[in-house]
C-alpha cells in the first residue's frame, strides 16, 4: 500500500488517511496533561528564509527531527542537492528514531526534490510520508508534535 502524499496543486498538500483529510487528521487535540516525555518530537517554535528555532536544539537553517531530538541537516552527508533530491540516507536516521510520520519538505519555492528511492523506503517500512513545501510542513509537522504522534522531518529552510 502507498503510504506516501505529496502536493495535490501549488497550493493544496494532499492528506489522505483512511477517508480523513488534513483538518480531520491533525485536528484531534492532544491531552492537556500530558507529561514531559524526551520521545516527543521537538517543536519548530520559528522560521524564515535560511533560519529556524527548534525547541531544545537551537538555531540552523535545515534540520533533521525525531522524536527525542534531531540535528542539523548537512545536505553533503549523502549527496543530497535540489535537482538530485533528498536521498535514502536522509530518511535513514528517522526511521532508526521510531518516525510514524515523516514530513519531507521541499523548500520555500518547492525547489528541493524528493528521490523515488527514499519514498520507496518510507513506503516499504510502513511510514505515513507527507511531501509539501517548508511553511505547510512545519505546520503539519507541529501539529503531530503536539498531538505526541512519533513525528520527524526534514526541514529545507530556503528555495
Amino acid at each position: 500500500m502507498n503510504r506516501v502524499h505529496g502536493l495535490q496543486s501549488e497550493e493544496d498538500a494532499l492528506y489522505k488517511k483512511k477517508g480523513m483529510n488534513t483538518s480531520d487528521s491533525i485536528s484531534q487535540e492532544k491531552e492537556d496533561t500530558m507529561e514531559h516525555n524526551p520521545s516527543e518530537s521537538p517543536r519548530i517554535l520559528s522560521s524564515g528564509w535560511g533560519k529556524m528555532v527548534v525547541d531544545g536544539l537551537g538555531r540552523g537553517k535545515d534540520f533533521k527531527l525525531w522524536p527525542g531530538g534531531g540535528r542539523n541537516w548537512d545536505w553533503s552527508e549523502h549527496g543530497t542537492g535540489h535537482s538530485r533530491g533528498v536521498q535514502p540516507g536522509d530518511v535513514e536516521e528517522l526511521i532508526a528514531h521510531g518516525c510514524e510520520v515523516v514530513i519531507l519538505t521541499t523548500g520555500r519555492l518547492r525547489r528541493l526534490r524528493i528521490g523515488r528511492s527514499t519514498l520507496d523506503i518510507l513506503d516499504e517500512k510502513g511510514i505515513e510520508t507527507i511531501v509539501v513545501d517548508t511553511e505547510k510542513g512545519i505546520a503539519l509537522y507541529n501539529e503531530f508534535a503536539q498531538q505526541g504522534k512519533a513525528a520527524g522531518g526534514l526541514f529545507h529552510s530556503t528555495c
